[in-house]
């Protein structure tokens, strides 16, 4: 029998093997599937973890945009704030100026219309100052901590939005108020400077309805009018400045019932036709005058007697004392001629180069040729007393007026 195909024959022993041998192959390992749900969920998670993520970051730039844009519009309303207080206190301060110029008005100088005008001006300015007041007690908002989650920073960048817009307006309101207080402020300052101008104005006149004051009281007066003409703004020293004017009026008006009252009686009448005569000789001098019934040892028996002292510095003014015998022999020609004579020397505060005055002589010289060029030619000139001047000082004396 033929021999198995694979199978060698062995030649002892008679077993048979196969010509290789083979073992049962191993079974492939199985592959697992993963499950779909497990998959989605961690798509799902990885989803929502970057759109947190995405979410906190948005609303953290949104929010530190928004309070960016806060914090600007708030150090700007509250500089403008600031601004509009500045503006409230200087118009605070002018109208408390504006009213103690109202109040310490005597009446003697200022002028009605320009006190009335002040008093409106004041008025209208207080119908300002409350609408500014009232916006100006807004409390201004302040921004909390940043939040920590997203859904906390929009609703703060939400609340930071209103608050910043609320803010501008506010800020706009403040601006809008600016114009009117500074309008207010000048009006106010105008008028009260207006007021001070009418007193000075009226200083003048009132000079001259007192022609018997003393000197020291018309130029304090002339002081404080010309400071009050040069006021432009109304502070302290606006008030003070129309105190002095009308404490230098009312003084002006004592030293002039002091002087009437010594110039009372029969004698009376033609001392102030004399002063006034006087003064007519010498515009723009300064005079004042004394009666006594000496003067310079003259004044018995129808004797005349005067004495004139004069300053050079300004204004230029003079004082002149009579004897009451130029008042009783007024107005003959003799009482005129020497009233001219110490006119003379009071003018002379005009024409000082004009002459010499390094002496006596030449000064009594002098105010007989300027009596002279008036046209006085009696002797009570000063001819009987000093002699007759040289043409010169004649000549002279014609380009003193």
């Amino acid at each position: 029998m033929p021999a198995p195909v694979d199978v060698a024959s062995s030649a002892i022993g008679g077993h048979a093997l196969p010509a290789r041998f083979a073992s049962v192959p191993e079974a492939a390992p199985r592959r697992r599937r993963r499950r779909p749900t497990l998959i989605l969920g961690a798509v799902a998670a990885t989803v929502a973890a970057v759109t947190v993520g995405l979410l906190q970051i948005t609303a953290s730039l949104g929010y530190d945009e928004a309070r960016t844009e806060f914090d600007a519009s708030l150090a700007t309303t509250a500089s403008t704030g600031e601004a509009l207080q500045q503006e409230l206190d200087a118009l605070a301060s002018t109208l408390g100026v504006a009213d103690l110029l109202v109040q310490t008005d005597s009446g003697v100088l200022v002028s009605p219309a320009a006190r009335e005008t002040l008093s409106t001006a004041a008025t209208d300015a207080r119908e300002v100052v409350t609408p500014a007041e009232d916006l100006l007690d807004h409390d201004l908002p302040a921004a909390d901590e940043k939040p920590g989650t997203f859904w906390q920073l929009f609703a703060a960048s939400g609340e930071l939005a209103v608050q910043t817009r609320d803010l501008d307006d506010l800020a706009a309101d403040l601006d809008s108020m600016m114009p009117p207080l500074t309008a207010a402020g000048t009006s106010v300052t105008d008028a009260g400077a207006a007021l001070l101008h009418s007193a000075a104005d009226s200083a003048p006149a009132f000079e001259s309805a007192h022609l018997s004051a003393k000197n020291d009281a018309v130029i304090a007066l002339r002081d404080a009018a010309s400071r009050a003409s040069g006021t432009a703004r109304l502070d302290a020293s606006a008030v003070e400045t129309l105190v002095s004017l009308q404490d230098a009026a009312a003084q002006v008006v004592a030293t002039e019932q002091a002087e009437l009252a010594e110039k009372a009686g029969p004698l009376q009448t033609a001392r102030t036709e004399i002063e006034a005569f006087a003064r007519s000789l010498a515009p723009g001098v300064l005079l004042e005058f004394d009666w006594n019934q000496i003067v310079n040892n003259a004044g018995y028996n129808g004797s005349m007697g005067g004495l004139t002292t004069w300053w050079w510095d300004d204004p230029d003014r003079a004082a002149i004392e009579l004897s009451n015998s130029v008042a009783e022999q007024w107005p003959a020609d003799r009482s005129k001629a020497l009233v001219a004579h110490e006119v003379g020397h009071a003018i002379s505060v005009k024409c000082e180069d004009m002459y010499d005055s390094s002496t006596q002589d030449s000064i009594e010289k002098w105010a007989t040729a300027w009596a002279i060029s008036m046209g006085f030619s009696d002797d009570a000139n000063g001819v009987w007393a000093y002699g007759y001047p040289p043409q010169s000082y004649i000549d002279a004396a014609y380009g003193c007026r």
